[in-house]
This record gives structure tokens, sequence and C-alpha cells, in this order.
């Protein structure tokens, strides 16, 4: 059967991809890949999935780009507005349950699935997890996205309770990393978040930066960086 191109150019914009949440010892740590495609084509290779809510509030999206960017743009909103009536910042639970009710009041029409982390002074590092459909979940750790699929069995092995922030960074790189080299919507860079009683740290893993898994070929010079770095030399006759 012959494929339509066309059709690929004109689909929504989906971000199949690879997100995590992670807790540990005094916060948590949200990870991404940045691979967003149209059909089988990469619309963005360097998207940014981590998105804020609030100053101690993140999101990582995940399915149709559009539906998640709506849903955070309300909610953030919303936290806006409940933080100047309150005059302090809204917590995780409340902007979890945010999300949580509009996924749910319009489950029939969005196709995203969430995770939600933060730190706040009440209950410190949480992570919750919206799938599809508008259920919400606390858990120590959460994955979603296409590339999840591939991954709870690693973390039924790795993950363990009252890890350090090294570690748990280095959990979230390494698990995005791997659903990078087994899920063909996932890929690009590795961004992270680290939330905290200090506030937010963001770090930028490049794809050339990533562990290598047994089956992976190591990245070389693309034809351009090679022409570009050699010297001409006259042809032998």
């Amino acid at each position: 059967m012959d494929h339509d191109a066309t059709s690929d150019i004109n689909a929504p914009h989906s971000m199949g991809t690879t997100i995590i949440g992670v807790t540990y010892n005094g916060g948590v740590v949200l990870g991404a890949d940045s691979r967003t495609s149209t059909g089988m084509y990469v619309a963005n290779r360097a998207s940014d999935k981590i998105t804020q809510l609030t100053d101690n509030v993140y999101i990582c999206r995940s399915g149709s780009a559009a539906d998640s960017q709506i849903v955070s743009d309300y909610v953030r909103y919303f936290l806006h507005q409940h933080t100047i009536q309150l005059g302090q910042p809204a917590t995780v639970k409340v902007s979890a349950n945010l999300v949580r009710l509009l996924s749910y009041s319009n489950k029939n029409m969005l196709q995203t699935g969430i995770i939600v982390g933060g730190w706040d002074k009440y209950e410190g590092g949480k992570i919750y997890g919206i799938p599809l459909g508008g259920t919400i979940l606390e858990q120590p750790f959460a994955i979603g996205g296409s590339g999840s699929s591939y991954l709870y069995g690693f973390f039924d092995q790795v993950w363990k309770d009252g890890m350090t922030k090294d570690e748990a960074e280095q959990l979230v790189v390494k698990a995005v990393s791997l659903a990078i080299a087994r899920d063909g919507a996932s890929g690009g860079v590795v961004r992270t978040v680290i939330i905290n009683e200090e506030g937010v740290t963001r770090n930028f893993y490049p794809g050339d930066k990533l562990p290598l898994w047994h089956d992976e070929i190591e990245a070389h010079d693309s034809l351009i960086d090679i022409l570009n770095n050699s010297t001409a030399e006259p042809m032998s006759t």
C-alpha cells in the first residue's frame, strides 16, 4: 500500500515521548526527551516538554502537544489566581488536582498524559501521575509516554527509596537514554529539572553525551563537519 507523505506533514503534532518524575531524599527530579513528531516526521528535535506551572511546580507533557500545552496554560492561570488569593504559593497537591480536574472534565477531547512534580513546605517533594482519562496517582516515581513501555522492568530493578539528588538525576538520564535507544518516537536531547527547598535547577544533556547501549553506534562527525574541517587537496591524475 502506498504511503501518502502529505498525511504525515498535516498530522497533528504529537509528543510520542518519554517523560519521567522521580522523588529523592529532599525533592524531585523531572526528565524528558525532546522529540516532537508529526506523523512519521520529526517536527522538532529539541522541544522542551518540562513546563513551569509555579516557582515550585513543573509538569512533564506527553501525547498531543496542543492538548498538553493548553492544559498547562489554563492550570498556570488558575494557580496564579490561587496564589494571589491565598498570599502564598500553591502546593504540589493543589497543582496536580487542577490538572486532574481539567483532564477528567475533558477526557473525551484531550489526548495527553501528564506528570506533575514539585516541592512545597508542607509535604516536601511529590510526584503525581495523571495519565489519559484524568486519573490521579501519587507515586514515588512516574513514567509516561511511548517510551515508558521499555522502562517498567528497568525501574523495578534499579529504583530505591531514599536516593540522593545525584543518584536520582543519573537514574532519570539513564532511563530516558534507554527509551531513546528503543523507542522511535523518543529522541533528541535529555532535559532534567531538579526541584527542592533550595529552588529549581535545569540541566541539559546533548544527544551525543548520553550513555550508549549495547547495540548502539557511537556518534560520528556529520558529512558537513568533515567537509568544514578538511583541507582541499588537488586531485591526482
